[in-house]
């Protein structure tokens, strides 16, 4: 598969996750102008976070990694799956419900394990609200990503990319009317009926990204019927499967407890001292949200296109093209990350201060430091999935649990410190900077381990495409960072200006010294966007 071919595969669901991932944004900027960056925005950032957690834990990454070559070899089948498939969502659906049911009876329990500095505090509460109300979206993300899944086995990439832009509108408008009609609230003084509405509102967002998939599955033709028979030993094995990514979603959620932990423990603290600027979990969601944009739209892109054939590969024992696919992808992922990570890191401050609004220009800065902070991990987070996708074709979820094990033990680690270390205000600050660092080791764990099916990633071939590309980036971008002051205007002016012209100088100088990749890849981007 060439890169022309990975790009065009890629294209439809690029377009669809960069404006899945715009209105994402928007949605984050209306939550922060409606809540605000400390208390009350924590308590519902937290309540809207579980349902990711606990599908996360329990089923996730089965259905969106690990049953992709199951139902590559299904659709094998004579009856093009149906039946296989068939089973699959029926055991699906059943694990979903009882987990929504499970999770809302818990939800007070959940509240006290990660975030148990709002104990005996009307923080408590209110989370513990809007947590009933939006652990339903489990069952709906739940089965969205399984036929999400069927439907990229047949070839339809681009509904599943696309769904998401409904969801965000319908909680835009939720939010857009708060906007107008919310004054000042806090912890103390929002309703339960405004909670109530916040929350349903939010999770009816998901139930229509679903209801969006259901055309596209009966383009496939695939019959799925409620099918109770789970002794199939293909459903078996799946199920033994799910089993391990269990393992691999319980340890990826060791950092992500400590960082709510001590995030919200920092913002108490923060209130405690009098520091009104944004510490606490809202921060650093908001600033994450953003660094995962072009991660999103171009490797989650790749990756999605790539992983049916990479499952393929490796049925058929095609182990040099397996390495050339991940090769081809790593760097066209460079051509994008490298970039945008160096922007983060100098611009980071200017981009929140232009986004954010209704809040503070301090609590806009500092949500800035958060984002420059995350910036460097971008590139190793984007190389660690599609190394990952590599031992997903194989079927082997153990490696990918070691690879997790280890970057999440050090980020865990690593983020202990910084808040041992860091005055409350820049708590934050240090978890962002603690997870970005856990990346290069979880990316480096994932290509080691690529080497058990002699699968040798050389780091050259990674790093000699990428120092080149972050020169010639900085070499425009740094200049730009102490002059961006001079430029005359308000802050989007500014932006759009060092943006545009690092943007533009980037691609001249990677012409220059002929860096072949850049140009032959917006070429291509340029091409599918004439077609």
């Amino acid at each position: 598969m060439s890169d022309d071919s990975i790009v065009r595969s890629s294209a439809i669901m690029a377009a669809g996750t960069f404006v899945s991932r715009i209105t994402g944004l928007i949605r984050g900027l209306l939550l922060v102008a409606v809540l605000g960056t400390t208390l009350l925005g924590d308590t519902y950032n937290v309540a809207n976070t579980m349902p990711n957690i606990l599908y996360n834990l329990i089923i996730g990454g089965a259905l969106t990694a690990v049953f992709v070559p199951q139902l590559v070899r299904a659709i094998r089948e004579s009856d093009g799956g149906s039946a296989f498939i068939s089973r699959l969502v029926t055991a699906t659906c059943v694990v979903l419900g009882l987990l929504v049911i499970l999770s809302i009876v818990g939800a007070p329990l959940l509240v006290h394990l990660f975030a148990g500095s709002y104990s005996g505090r009307p923080e408590f509460s209110l989370t513990v609200l809007f947590m009933r109300y939006c652990l339903p979206q489990i069952f709906f993300m739940g089965l969205f990503a399984l036929l999400g899944q069927v439907a990229n086995a047949k070839g339809k990439f681009g509904p599943m990319m696309w769904a998401p832009v409904f969801n965000n509108i319908v909680v835009i408008a939720v939010f857009g009317y708060f906007l107008h009609v919310s004054k000042g609230w806090s912890v103390t003084t929002i309703t339960r009926g405004q909670a109530t509405l916040l929350g349903l509102g939010t999770t009816v967002g998901y139930a229509v990204q679903l209801a969006c998939l259901i055309p596209v599955l009966k383009q496939t033709k695939i019959k799925i019927r409620l099918r109770f028979d789970w002794r199939d030993p293909e459903i078996k094995k799946s199920l033994h499967l799910a089993t391990w990514t269990l393992v691999f979603a319980a340890i990826s959620q060791l950092s992500y407890l400590v960082t709510v932990n001590l995030s919200t423990r920092a913002a108490v603290q923060a209130a405690k001292e009098g520091i009104k600027t944004g510490v606490g979990y809202t921060p650093y969601g908001n600033a994450y949200l953003i660094l995962l944009l072009p991660h999103s739209v171009i490797t989650i892109s790749i990756v999605t296109a790539i992983l049916p054939l990479l499952s393929s590969h490796a049925l058929d024992q095609k182990f040099s093209d397996i390495h050339d696919e991940l090769i081809r992808a790593i760097r066209l992922v460079g051509i994008i990350t490298v970039p945008s990570a160096i922007a983060f890191l100098l611009y980071g401050p200017l981009i929140t201060r232009t986004l954010f609004f209704g809040i503070s220009n301090a609590d806009a800065r500092y949500l800035g430091l958060v984002l420059s902070a995350f910036s460097l991990g971008l590139m190793p987070l984007s190389v660690n999935l599609i190394a990952l996708r590599g031992l997903n074709a194989f079927e082997n979820v153990k490696l990918q649990v070691v690879s997790n094990a280890v970057a999440n033990i050090v980020a865990s680690i690593v983020a202990f410190l910084a808040a041992l270390a860091l005055p409350a205000k820049w708590v934050t600050v240090g978890l962002a900077a603690a997870l970005a660092f856990s990346y290069y080791i979880g990316a480096w764990t994932s290509i080691r381990l690529l080497r058990r099916y002699k699968i040798m990633i050389r780091t050259r071939e990674i790093t000699d495409l990428y120092l080149r590309l972050a020169l010639i980036y900085a070499v425009i971008a740094v200049p730009l960072y102490f002059f961006m002051n001079h430029i005359p205007g308000g802050n989007t002016t500014r932006l759009i200006v060092v943006l545009a012209v690092s943007g533009l100088g980037y691609l001249g100088l990677a012409k220059t010294f002929k860096i072949t990749e850049v140009g032959a890849a917006f070429s291509l981007f340029l091409k599918i966007g004439r077609s």
